[in-house]
């Protein structure tokens, strides 16, 4: 049976409900869930892969990896939070103002440093050693964080503290936010490398090695695509009346 008529009815079921502006609702409050579930394994995946994570979240990484071995209890989800707290704390001093919905940033960078570390936990024993099973892995990875970026885009629940940071200070200093998000990334490459030579030698790259570069480089290609595909099947609405709290 040939699979083209298929395809063609589906095709127009879809051009049908276009026309007719129905689509699948998707809840807010979901995407959100979603959006750290999806996000805490692909970063996990990444790290697994050993070809180097985020910008964003290296620095966190590499305190970790520092301190974990003398600290076993200290895990790359408590790393996430402390210096995503610690971040909080500079945005409030140069903001000089505080909101509770800054608060609930951090509550969802603690939320989020528990679902990273049972990441960690569920893929501990997924074979990484053949080259190929780690580039599956870091594809992978980066696939899952633009995923659940594109679900945070679309919750109206307070992101972590460092989406917080760049809408916050860029806003507070006048400079357009792409800009101010591009220098905020080249900073946390320039603190991750100059950490990861503090803590493991003299040009030794730990946390940023070619995948960062290649996550960097695609990264805002994948989270846009994402973003317009998931406008473009579903309505995202709130379910529940909680915006309020996090405007």
């Amino acid at each position: 049976m040939s699979i083209l008529p298929l395809m063609d009815e589906i095709r127009t079921n879809e051009t049908r409900m276009e026309d007719k502006g129905a689509k699948p609702v998707f809840s807010n409050e979901l995407a959100y869930i979603v959006g750290m579930v999806a996000v805490a394994f692909g970063v996990a995946f990444m790290e697994k892969a050993n070809f180097g994570v985020s910008m964003v979240v290296a620095p966190a990484y590499l305190l970790y990896l520092k301190l974990s071995p003398s600290y076993p209890f200290f895990t790359f989800g408590m790393a996430e939070y402390t210096l995503q707290f610690v971040l909080l704390v500079i945005m409030v001093v140069i903001l000089r103002k505080f909101r509770l919905s800054y608060l609930f940033s951090f509550v969802t960078a603690v939320v989020y440093g528990f679902t990273l570390d049972f990441c960690m936990w569920a893929v501990k024993n997924l074979d990484a050693q053949p080259v190929w099973a780690r580039l599956v892995m870091l594809v992978g990875g980066m696939v899952l964080c633009a995923i659940g970026i594109s679900f945070f885009f679309h919750s109206y629940i307070s992101p972590e503290v460092y989406e917080l940071f760049v809408k916050e200070v860029s806003h507070h200093i006048g400079m357009d936010i792409n800009r101010f998000k591009t220098i905020y990334d080249c900073s946390s490459c320039a603190i991750s490398i100059a950490m990861s030579f503090a803590f493991f030698g003299l040009w030794h790259f730990e946390g940023v090695k070619l995948g960062t570069v290649f996550c960097a480089l695609v990264n805002g290609s994948m989270i846009g695509a994402v973003s317009r595909f998931l406008e473009k099947r579903f309505e995202f609405k709130d379910c529940f009346k909680l915006r309020k709290y996090f405007e």
